[in-house]
């Protein structure tokens, strides 16, 4: 793909698409399956450059991967099974991949360490590595273990009780994977409840979880059992075009096999709240996860404040929340958003920025914004700040500009959904 792309603005957008499957369900999927005993099939897997990078991380440690179009098959060797790795294992871009790894390394009987791109080495890595330290783990890096490169020395951990001071799925899911190494009980308390899907498949594959209220606890266990994981489609990469159906008139889009769980539908209520037509049918669960199609018409949107505990369930789709609000009738505020900040880029100050040269008024807080909602944008140069996210959202804002909207670093976009952008091609009318 070129590293800038222009996208014009829209008439109705049609059809039905299946976007790609959930980046977070896959992550997990080669994670969890390299523990297990025997071989897990993943259908529907998310071929990205972060799911990539996991994968190639997984086969660093030992773990057989074979990936033959969305189907996978992990061939784990147990919980005790993985080596140490020839050389250092580069995370690239992956937030989830690196979090996660630091938690599935501590454990283990060898010595490991982690790098990226310069975008995650700017990442804090210090709310991962705490906790596990409190457990016994051994972890060295620059600003005392805050930031990549890291060295994971392998220990024996203990289970704690530890009180997440923010709500994070990847933190909370870095400690669950490591307590399933540790002595006695671990346990997670959270501020409130985010993205459960590590829980949903550590239960799936047979190991005992138990949740009661913010708290959840696991017990050190002897295997992970194999399995077949069918990988819903993307919810955030599916709210991109539930907003461009919302916001371009005359629109009408079907989205098929969404994950719905229930910690990552904010996006939906929030757009709901906000006068949004958007109809979930035909609900089923597949392997412990919700799924169902969503069905969504043009709408006349309506200002709305977003804060407190929907913050965790949409959390990635806040930048894209933005881009509803630049279309809404009245003032729309973001607060408690402060996390927004440690993302890929500081997604607040990115799409406060970007909005703002396509003539939106935003206005930036410590731990969110404000947009007052206009029907007068038009086309400029943007930046994706290296970030998919922001580069998916201001092709979609690029919709309704008046004009061209030229978006520089767009390739990033394959990080999460490649093929984004022909996507939007097949839909235009």
């Amino acid at each position: 793909m070129s590293n800038r792309i222009i996208i014009g603005s829209s008439k109705a957008l049609k059809g039905e698409i299946t976007p790609p499957g959930d980046k977070s369900i896959s992550h997990r999927s080669l994670m969890l399956g390299s523990l297990a005993t025997g071989t897990t099939l993943v259908r529907d897997f998310l071929i990205s450059d972060d799911t990539l990078t996991t994968a190639n991380a997984m086969r660093a440690l030992g773990a057989s991967i074979e990936i033959n179009g969305t189907q996978v098959l992990v061939k784990g060797n147990g919980l005790h099974g993985l080596k140490e790795p020839d050389q250092i294992i580069d995370c690239g871009n992956s937030g989830t991949t690196t979090r996660l790894l630091i938690g599935l390394l501590s454990p283990q009987q060898f010595t490991t360490t982690l790098t990226g791109d310069k975008y995650l080495q700017a990442r804090p890595m210090k709310r991962v590595v705490s906790p596990l330290a409190q457990m016994g783990a051994k972890i060295n890096g620059n600003e005392e273990g805050n930031k990549l490169p890291l060295t994971i020395i392998g220990s024996n951990l203990k289970g704690i009780s530890y009180e997440l001071p923010v709500a994070s799925a990847q933190v909370k899911s870095a400690i669950l994977i490591a307590g399933l190494y540790a002595e006695g009980e671990t346990e997670v308390i959270e501020p409130e409840p985010s993205r459960d899907h590590t829980e949903r498949m550590l239960a799936y594959l047979g190991v005992p979880i138990k949740k009661k209220g913010h708290s959840i606890k696991i017990n050190k266990v002897s295997k992970i059992n194999p399995g077949e994981i069918i990988v819903p489609s993307d919810i955030s990469s599916a709210a991109f075009f539930i907003v461009a159906a919302l916001i371009t008139p005359g629109s009408e889009v079907l989205i098929k096999n969404v994950g719905i769980n229930p910690l990552r539908t904010g996006i939906i209520d929030i757009l709901k709240n906000m006068g949004g037509d958007i109809e979930i049918i035909n609900e089923r669960d597949v392997n412990g996860e919700p799924i169902g199609d969503i069905l969504t018409r043009s709408s006349n949107l309506h200002a709305t404040e977003i804060s407190g505990d929907v913050i965790p369930k949409a959390i990635d789709e806040l930048p894209l929340v933005a881009v509803a609000a630049s279309f809404a009738e009245g003032e729309t505020l973001i607060k408690d958003a402060k996390e927004l900040r440690v993302k890929e880029t500081d997604r607040i100050h990115a799409m406060a920025t970007e909005l703002g040269k396509l003539g939106a008024e935003v206005e930036e807080f410590e731990d969110g914004m404000s947009i007052i909602g206009t029907q007068a944008l038009t086309g400029a140069t943007c930046s994706s700040w290296g970030d998919h996210r922001i580069a998916m959202s201001i092709a979609i804002a690029a919709l309704r500009a008046k004009g061209e909207t030229e978006i520089i670093d767009a390739d990033c976009v394959s990080v999460s959904y490649p093929g984004f952008f022909e996507v939007i091609d097949e839909l235009r009318q």
